[in-house]
């Protein structure tokens, strides 16, 4: 048997045999890539042609100012309706109308009055001519079973429109026991 130490021997010759072979080489490998690096670059595609936006000339001449006064109220000139922005609130026009409930009446005939209880727990008298919700909801009629009002929206081009609406007496409190 070849002792250890020749082993080693021939691995170390065979080893550095194989380097040398690789270095040989070396000289086609630098040599293409010499080739490789001195090749001129290909051509670059040209730039799009960026086409000029159409100029736009703004002219104020016709049109309101946007940080002057506000216009004039649309229907309030003309004689259309439009909340009366002087006159002093009344309690139930913190609410929407949906957080109100009629729970009752006291009187008779013209001189009947609406209790209404609101979302603060007190409960409020409504005849007409009261206000009533945050659309300045003006009372029209007040029945043994409803509150009939009439309310002022926007109707989206800075006039206003009037809407019905009514409160009706809860079936709970109406007394009907079914």
């Amino acid at each position: 048997m070849i002792s250890s130490i020749k082993r080693k021997r021939w691995l170390l010759l065979a080893s550095a045999l194989l380097l040398t072979a690789c270095t040989k080489g070396d000289s086609d490998l630098r040599e293409w890539l010499n080739v490789v690096k001195n090749r001129p670059a290909p051509p670059l595609d040209p730039l799009p042609v960026i086409e000029e936006p159409p100029v736009l000339v703004y002219s104020p001449d016709g049109l309101r100012d946007p940080f002057g006064k506000p216009p004039m109220n649309r229907m309030a000139s003309t004689g259309g309706p439009s909340p009366d922005l002087n006159r002093r609130r009344q309690p139930l026009e913190a609410f929407t109308l949906d957080s109100l409930s009629m729970v009752g009446t006291i009187g008779s005939g013209p001189g009947l009055v609406g209790l209404v209880l609101a979302p603060d727990k007190v409960t409020y008298r409504v005849q007409p001519g009261a206000y009533i919700g945050q659309s300045d909801g003006r009372v029209l009629s007040v029945t043994p079973y409803q509150i009939d009002l009439v309310e002022l929206v926007p109707d989206g081009s800075g006039g206003w429109l009037e809407r019905e609406a009514h409160i009706a007496m809860d079936e709970l409190n109406s007394g009907d026991k079914k």
